[in-house]
C-alpha cells in the first residue's frame, strides 16, 4: 500500500463514511475506488477529481498539496506543479545520479528539498 492509499482511507474513516457513502457523495465508482484504497489501482491523475475529493474532505491547503503529491508519487510521476518547472527538471538527472552513487548526505537531500520548495513557492502575483 502506498502512502496515498493509507492517507485517503484514513480521511474517509475520519469522516465516518463507508466506502460506498464516500463514493456516492463524490460521484466515484465504489468498485474502482475500493481498488484505489487497496493499492490495486493507482490514485486518480485527474486534477478535477482530486480537487473534488479535497473539497469534500475539507482539506486545508497544505493537506491538499500533500495528498496531490502522494497521488503523483503513487503513480510514479512528479507532482504537476513540479513537473511544469523547467529548472527543476534540468536538475533531476544530477540529483538521481548522485542518489544512485550514494553521494548524498541527509543534509544534502534536505538542502535539495528546500531548494525545490523555494523554486515552486509562488506568491499571489504568480512570481
Amino acid at each position: 500500500m502506498s502512502a496515498f492509499n493509507k492517507t485517503i482511507k484514513q480521511y474517509r474513516i475520519n469522516k465516518r463514511l463507508t466506502l460506498r457513502d464516500f463514493c456516492s457523495q463524490i460521484g466515484l465508482d465504489a468498485s474502482n475506488w475500493s481498488k484505489v484504497e487497496r493499492g490495486i489501482n493507482p490514485p486518480p491523475g485527474d486534477i478535477d477529481t482530486l480537487e473534488r475529493i479535497a473539497r469534500f474532505l475539507e482539506l486545508q491547503k497544505e493537506q491538499k498539496n500533500d495528498l496531490f503529491d502522494l497521488a503523483a508519487t503513487a503513480r510514479k510521476e512528479l507532482p504537476v506543479d513540479l513537473a511544469d518547472d523547467a529548472i527543476l527538471l534540468k536538475a533531476l538527472p544530477a540529483f538521481f545520479r548522485a542518489a544512485r552513487g550514494h553521494q548524498l548526505t541527509p543534509e544534502k537531500i534536505q538542502e535539495f528539498a528546500q531548494d525545490v520548495l523555494r523554486l515552486n513557492k509562488r506568491d499571489d502575483t504568480g512570481n
